[in-house]
């Protein structure tokens, strides 16, 4: 999600839930409070999710980059012919 396209939903989320508040205690004040309280709840919950993309793409990278295991380092999975079942993978040792 795109920063500027958060901001726009989060200021337009927020003054929802003023108006709501307001509309329903008549408080100014109070309509204030809450409006700050949701864009707390949404900047924590924006933060949480940059740093979950940002992990996520770090740990598929170095999954990515690890080299194989050295003992089927040799060995190619080539499917069987479509006669025998296509869910079985045979191991041939490559020259």
């Amino acid at each position: 999600m795109y920063l500027p396209q958060f901001l726009v939903g989060m200021f337009i989320t927020s003054g929802i839930v003023g108006l709501w508040t307001y509309a329903a205690t008549g408080s100014v004040w109070s309509a204030v409070g809450w409006a700050i309280v949701d864009l707390v709840i949404l900047q924590v919950g924006y933060f949480a999710l940059v740093i979950r993309l940002v992990y996520k793409r770090t740990t598929a990278d170095a999954a990515e980059n690890s080299a194989p295991p050295a003992m089927f380092s040799h060995f190619t999975a080539t499917a069987l012919s479509s006669s025998a079942r296509p869910d079985r993978v045979t191991y041939s040792k490559l020259l």
